[in-house]
């Protein structure tokens, strides 16, 4: 019975990989090539090298073979790719989504609004935006008056719930620093791709593209379905911070329904 947290993690993974046993002793294995596009040293390629290693131990029982390469921002990439993960300038971001609107770009560093007005079909935001944070903060200090100096991030190295602890622990012992909200949003654009592979044995860029959009089942050790908004952004519950101490999560209770996640952001495309 899978009740504790690793085991329940080990009886999910076969629960997917029983399906595909025959795949994977008749057929070849799917080959998904993912490319990083921004700087090597950063924490966004850092945590979509440990989203990565967690593809790969996935990959060995559905048979299938993850590789990340990295891409300068200033180099022309190619279609050769099921799916872009961002970490570069607004520029880039957009240049990516036109050039290849059948594949999946995952904007894991740019918090800007109006990236997301224009709602691109293939542009998906895993960071969190300005206005999330905002709103975050505004919750709470409708909640809280007195409170002042309030920040919001989409994660924190002191967040314990919904295993991210390990999460957190995984990054840590890998990389010898602690994971901030740029790791977390390229560990989860590789994650959350990872498992919808998985689960469609694919990686047709626009077939997963559509499948994220439509049937996302992704929690990103955060404790409730994630889910991605008609503006392409993820919708996510925020860590709200005082110096480094954390001290809530938005939405705020009895504020907003917890779960109503929504509250956070704009849904509605500017064209």
């Amino acid at each position: 019975m899978c009740y504790r947290q690793h085991v329940k993690s080990a009886c999910q993974l076969l629960v997917l990989a029983l399906p595909m046993l025959a795949f994977s002793a008749l057929g070849q294995p799917l080959d998904i090539r993912i490319a990083f596009v921004g700087a090597p040293d950063s924490a966004a390629h850092h945590g979509a090298l440990l989203g990565l290693d967690e593809a790969k131990v996935q990959g060995e029982f559905l048979g299938q073979r993850y590789s990340l390469a990295v891409l300068e921002p200033n180099l022309e990439a190619t279609s050769n790719f099921t799916a872009f993960v961002v970490a570069a300038a607004p520029e880039i971001l957009l240049r990516l989504a036109e050039r290849f609107p059948s594949q999946p770009v995952f904007n894991v560093s740019q918090t800007a609004d109006d990236l997301r007005a224009d709602c691109h079909p293939n542009l998906l935001h895993v960071m969190a935006s300005d206005e999330m944070r905002s709103k975050a903060i505004g919750q709470w200090q409708q909640a809280n008056p007195e409170a002042s100096e309030v920040t919001a991030r989409a994660w924190h190295p002191a967040f314990e719930k919904y295993a991210a602890t390990q999460l957190n622990k995984r990054f840590e012992q890998k990389y010898g620093f602690t994971m901030n909200d740029d790791a977390w949003s390229g560990w989860a654009a590789v994650k959350l791709l990872s498992d919808m592979i998985a689960r469609s044995q694919t990686g047709d860029g626009a077939t997963l593209l559509a499948a994220i959009r439509e049937n996302l089942a992704f929690d990103g050790q955060k404790g409730m379905d994630l889910s991605f908004a008609d503006t392409g952004q993820l919708r996510q519950p925020l860590l709200l911070v005082v110096g480094e101490k954390l001290i809530g999560e938005a939405p705020v209770r009895g504020i907003a329904d917890v779960e109503d996640l929504d509250s956070l952001i704009s849904t509605v495309c500017a064209k």
